[in-house]
């Protein structure tokens, strides 16, 4: 070891179950021409050309929103949520669909929350007028908590589904009330007739639990809707999650024919159980007679799809697109970023993560892993090393029920927990205030991965810092696959005092002690339940 770095010769060793030593070694990339970009993508509208906004200068904006936006602590927006109002509300506005490329925590929540609560703010009406599709419950739950920011102040109403079970969510959406009943009606055609009422004016809903309700909810319909937000869109796009974005667009398409509708019915009837009901083609009721023809799409995403045969599914009219300048095009780190490597023998990985945790000791860090079951044993190993004190380690991974997942974050926002260890479920959208470090401790195989994942620190004009331990055949993957893809890549190295490693080895060597005891105590207790019992 040698000024603080360690090397390949270096003799302080640690032995660690087998999932936490074996590192992947770099994969080999091979470089295929991409499909051509569409027109309209070729030339996007520079977001870095809007500057912050006070939210007292902001053209248009409802007073309402100005004092709910003060009261949450945003005194300004950010440039892309300037370039959005001015898109949506601007000369021309509503009049095409917008797709929305943006560096992770640059404001796009808020973006497309803002003006869309603004436009629904002189309904008279209450109908489910915005529909938020994301992958997840989780930033279900945050993209909610904007709108609930801003939705109150002006009377709209928010629902959230995805969060419990289909029945309990029913009542959040829908009621009935009974109509005007003639004195020749039989009773069952009371019956059939209840009216139907919308409950909300915007929900936010994962697109499986989306499909439950318009399959299996009476009154459910998203014929009123007017906007339709896709957060995640690459995502989205990538998984089929029971069809729900043709089922979505052929009942909110509006039919050019009168022929149309009986053919659009039986298309929506066919196979797939989910209700029909026809779009208008003239005023929209209950929105002071505002025409509404269509459906306006949001995209939304910090790595937005080229691809011609993805963006095709979405159907988009007129489509704009706000993207970082073309040198900023691909991928872009939050200027605030400081971003440091270290480079070590595998098996001593562990010892560099401890040594980081030490130094960085009160502040906030995320550790992420590629894998569910490595980020288990390394949250378990973490867990035995800081035992008795003061530190606090939980862990975040799509092994743990929502409400387990969601008490972490609550926790670490608060200030009681230190470190998270994370799997990548948490790289995308997960807007946690206040994250210091992110430790990437093993190294992303794809540049958009990296970009996610040292996305969830120096977010909102923050500092923060992100730190990659790489074994030394992963150094040239890490640079050519990775940091020579980012528009400000600069990744210095970081030293680490010998005392500080020395000191802590026995500490952890004790910690891999007892974790290995708990692996031998779970081998044996499952081998005693899976032995037949003796007659």
């Amino acid at each position: 070891m040698a000024d603080g770095v360690l090397d390949e010769n270096d003799t302080i060793t640690v032995t660690l179950p087998e999932a936490m030593t074996v590192v992947a070694s770099a994969p080999k990339v091979v470089t295929t021409k991409g499909p051509p970009a569409l027109p309209w993508m070729r030339s996007p509208v520079e977001i870095a050309i809007h500057d912050p906004l006070s939210v007292d200068e902001v053209p248009l904006l409802d007073s309402r929103l100005q004092e709910a936006l003060r009261k949450a602590g945003i005194e300004a927006l950010f440039p892309v949520q300037v370039a959005v109002w001015n898109q949506v509300l601007g000369p021309g506005g509503r009049e095409r669909d917008l797709c929305v490329c943006s560096p992770t925590g640059s404001g796009k929540t808020l973006s497309f929350a803002l003006p869309i609560v603004q436009l629904l703010s002189t309904r008279v009406l209450r109908r489910l007028r915005a529909l938020v599709v994301l992958p997840t419950r989780d930033l279900a739950v945050q993209v909610k908590s904007v709108f609930d920011i801003l939705a109150p102040a002006v009377g709209l109403s928010v629902g959230i589904v995805g969060q419990s079970t289909v029945a309990a969510e029913v009542g959040e959406l829908v009621k009935t009330r009974s109509r005007l009943v003639h004195s020749f009606e039989t009773y069952e055609a009371v019956e059939n007739n209840l009216v139907y009422e919308s409950c909300i004016d915007i929900l936010v809903a994962t697109p499986g639990r989306l499909m439950d309700h318009l399959k299996n909810t009476p009154g459910f319909t998203v014929e009123h809707l007017q906007y339709l937000v896709v957060d995640e869109t690459d995502r989205l796009l990538r998984q089929d999650y029971q069809s729900w974005l043709p089922n979505v667009l052929n009942v909110i398409q509006i039919p050019e024919r009168f022929d149309d509708v009986s053919r659009r019915k039986a298309q929506c009837l066919r196979g797939t159980g989910v209700a029909f009901t026809q779009r208008r083609w003239c005023l929209e009721r209950g929105s002071k007679g505002r025409v509404h023809p269509r459906v306006m799409k949001f995209l939304l995403s910090a790595t937005l799809t080229k691809d011609p045969a993805k963006i095709a599914q979405l159907d988009l009219y007129w489509p704009l697109y706000l993207a970082p300048s073309a040198e900023e095009s691909r991928y872009h780190l939050p200027k605030q970023l400081k971003a440091f490597k270290l480079i070590t023998r595998a098996s001593k990985k562990p010892l560099v993560l401890v040594a980081l945790l030490e130094q960085f000791k009160n502040q906030s860090t995320i550790i992420f892993n590629a894998s569910v079951e490595a980020t288990h044993q390394l949250f378990l190993l973490l867990r035995h090393f800081y035992a008795g004190q003061e530190f606090s380690v939980v862990e975040y991974s799509s092994r743990q029920p929502q409400h387990i997942r969601r008490k972490a974050l609550a926790d670490f926002t608060d200030g009681k927990v230190h470190v998270i260890v994370a799997s990548d479920a948490m790289t995308r959208g997960m807007d946690v205030e206040g994250v210091a470090n992110v430790i990437n401790y093993d190294v992303p195989v794809y540049a958009k991965t990296y970009v996610h994942r040292v996305g969830r620190t120096a977010r909102a004009g923050q500092a923060g810092r992100a730190f990659t331990l790489l074994v030394k055949k992963e150094a040239r993957h890490f640079k050519k696959e990775l940091l020579s893809k980012m528009e400000n890549g600069q990744c210095e190295d970081y030293d680490l005092p010998v005392a500080l490693l020395e000191e802590l080895l026995p500490r952890l060597t004790a910690a891999q002690g007892k974790l290995n005891e708990d692996a031998a105590a779970d081998d044996s207790a499952e081998r005693i339940v899976s032995e037949p019992k003796s007659t």
